[in-house]
C-alpha cells in the first residue's frame, strides 16, 4: 500500500511539471496560472503546495528537471572514449537544439528564477547549472585544441554565443509571426536551425589547415 502512494505521488508530481512545462512552451511564457495547470492536467491545484510547497517550488522543480538533461548529457559526452572533439561538439549543439525546442523557454526561466530567488537559491542554480555546463566547454575545448583540431577559443564567450544563438531562435515566436508568417515552431525548421548552428560555430572554432605552420613563420 505505501509503494503504491508512492508511486501516485511519483506520478502526480511528473505530471504537474509536464503539464507546467507544456503551458509555457504553448504559450510562449515563463510562468503557469494554477487554475489551467490544474485543468489542463486534472489535478488538484493543491498537489502544488503538497509537492512544491507553492508556485515558485514547482518553478524551481521544473527548472532542475529540465537543466539535468543538459548537464548530464554534456559530462558523458566529455568523458567519452573513441569520439573525437569535433564529433562531441557537433553532438552536444545537436543536443542543446534538441533541449530547447522541447522547453524553449529554458533560459529564459533560468533567468528569472536567478533574479528573482534570494541569494542562496540563485547560487545554487548557478553552482548546479551553469558552472557545469562552462567547465564542460572548458574540457571539450580543451581537449580539441589539445588535438589540434580547434583554436584556442574563450569558453566564456562559447558558452555565452552557443546559449545565445539558440534561446534567441527558439523564443523568437513573435518574430517567426510577425516577419515570416509562421507562429508554429515546426521540427523541419528545428532541423533546419540544427544544421545551420553546427556549420557556423564549427566554422568558427575548427583549426585553420595549416594555422600553426603559418604562426610559426
Amino acid at each position: 500500500m505505501h509503494a503504491s502512494r508512492d508511486t501516485a505521488n511519483s506520478a502526480s508530481r511528473a505530471l504537474l511539471l509536464q503539464t507546467a512545462s507544456e503551458i509555457m512552451r504553448d504559450g510562449d511564457i515563463v510562468d503557469v496560472s494554477l487554475s489551467e495547470l490544474s485543468q489542463r492536467s486534472g489535478l488538484n491545484s493543491a498537489l502544488v503546495k503538497y509537492h512544491f510547497g507553492n508556485k515558485a517550488g514547482l518553478l524551481s522543480a521544473l527548472l532542475d528537471r529540465d537543466w539535468r538533461t543538459i548537464v548530464d548529457s554534456v559530462d558523458a559526452l566529455v568523458a567519452r572514449d573513441g569520439w573525437s572533439p569535433e564529433a562531441k561538439l557537433r553532438r552536444h549543439i545537436s543536443k542543446v537544439i534538441d533541449t530547447f525546442y522541447a522547453v524553449p523557454y529554458l533560459n529564459q526561466l533560468t533567468m528569472r528564477m536567478v533574479r528573482d530567488s534570494d541569494e542562496a537559491e540563485a547560487k545554487r542554480i548557478a553552482d548546479s547549472y551553469l558552472s557545469p555546463l562552462y567547465r564542460a566547454y572548458e574540457d571539450l575545448i580543451g581537449q580539441g585544441v589539445a588535438a589540434g583540431a580547434f583554436r584556442p577559443i574563450d569558453p566564456q564567450m562559447f558558452y555565452f554565443t552557443l546559449t545565445g544563438a539558440v534561446d534567441r531562435f527558439f523564443s523568437a515566436r513573435l518574430v517567426l509571426r510577425h516577419c515570416f508568417g509562421q507562429d508554429t515552431l515546426t521540427e523541419d525548421l528545428r532541423d533546419r536551425y540544427r544544421e545551420h548552428t553546427i556549420d557556423i560555430v564549427m566554422a568558427g572554432i575548427l583549426a585553420k589547415p595549416g594555422a600553426e605552420k603559418d604562426k610559426a613563420e
